[in-house]
C-alpha cells in the first residue's frame, strides 16, 4: 500500500467508516467484542447535518456491507454540535482490514464523495476522539434490549486513580454488579474495558431505556437492591477507593442509528 492510500485508510478508520469488527448482535463467537466510540466535533449546525446525510447514505451501508453491524449514531441531549458513534467488531484483525475494504467499495466512495473529499477550507468536521474497547467477561457482546422510537440511552464513563482500582471495578461488575443490573431493568447495550482513549484508566458503558421515566423507576429499583447494598458494602469495592470520576450523558439516537 502506497503511503497516500494508507493515510487515507487511516483516516476512513478514524471516521464512521472506521469499521471496526464484524457481525451482529448476539453471543460473540469466539472472544469478547470490541467496541470504538467516536466523539465527533463540528464546527455548526450545517456540518452536523451534513454528516447525518452521509452516515445514512454511505457510511452505515457500507460498513453493513463488510459485516459491520449494528451501528450507534447518537445526539447528547444537552451539547450541541457533538455526536457519538459507536461501531462494533469481534477482533482486532478488523481494525486494521475495514479501511481499505471501504476504499475498495466503488458504492460507497461515490455516496460520500461530498464528505470525503471535502478540501481542508470547506472542512466536514472539526475533530474526532476516539476510545477503542475490550467487552468485559460478564458482557461480551454488544445488545439492543430496547427498540422502541422514544428510547433514550445513558453512557457513563467510570475513571479510576490507578489501573489496578480500575480493574478492582471491572471486577465488581463482573462478580455481581452487572447481574444487579439485569434484576432491575438497567438494560445494557455494552460493557467496556477502553484499552486506547483518553482519560485512562477508564470504564465505559451504555444502558438504554425505553423513556425517561423507566430510566429515573429502574435506577431507584437498583439503588435499593438488596444484593447491591450487600455489594457497595465490600471495603474493597467502596467508590472512594476505586473511582475517581464519572461521566454521565443522556443521548437521544439520531434517526440513521441502527442501535
Amino acid at each position: 500500500m502506497q503511503r497516500r492510500d494508507f493515510l487515507t485508510a487511516s483516516c476512513l478508520t478514524g471516521l464512521a467508516a472506521c469499521g471496526m469488527g464484524t457481525g451482529l448482535a448476539g453471543a460473540a463467537e469466539s472472544g469478547p467484542d470490541f467496541f470504538e466510540l467516536q466523539k465527533v466535533l463540528f464546527d455548526d449546525d450545517s456540518q452536523t447535518e451534513k454528516f447525518f446525510h452521509y452516515m445514512a447514505a454511505a457510511a452505515i451501508p457500507a460498513l453493513n456491507r463488510i459485516n459491520i453491524n449494528p451501528v450507534g449514531v447518537f445526539v447528547p441531549q444537552d451539547t450541541a454540535n457533538t455526536v457519538y458513534v459507536l461501531l462494533r467488531h469481534r477482533n482486532l484483525e478488523s481494525v486494521m482490514t475495514a479501511g481499505p475494504r471501504l476504499l475498495a467499495d466503488a458504492v460507497y466512495l461515490k455516496e460520500g464523495a461530498a464528505f470525503l473529499d471535502a478540501p481542508a477550507d470547506a472542512r466536514t468536521f472539526k475533530r474526532i476522539e476516539s476510545s477503542l474497547m475490550v467487552a468485559f467477561e460478564g458482557m461480551p457482546a454488544l445488545d439492543t434490549p430496547i427498540q422502541d422510537a422514544g428510547r433514550i440511552f445513558q453512557l457513563r464513563i467510570y475513571e479510576s486513580p490507578s489501573v489496578k482500582t480500575g480493574l478492582k471495578k471491572i471486577e465488581m461488575f463482573n462478580q455481581g454488579e452487572l447481574e444487579v443490573f439485569r434484576k432491575t431493568g438497567l438494560h445494557a447495550v455494552f460493557f467496556g474495558q477502553t484499552l486506547i482513549g483518553p482519560a485512562m484508566p477508564n470504564l465505559t458503558y451504555m444502558l438504554v431505556f425505553k423513556d425517561a421515566q423507566q430510566q429515573q423507576d429502574n435506577w431507584k429499583a437498583f439503588v435499593s437492591h438488596p444484593d447491591w447494598l450487600k455489594m457497595k458494602a465490600i471495603p474493597e469495592y467502596a467508590d472512594n477507593k476505586i473511582l475517581s470520576n464519572i461521566t454521565n450523558m443522556i443521548l437521544k439516537p439520531a434517526a440513521c442509528s441502527q442501535i
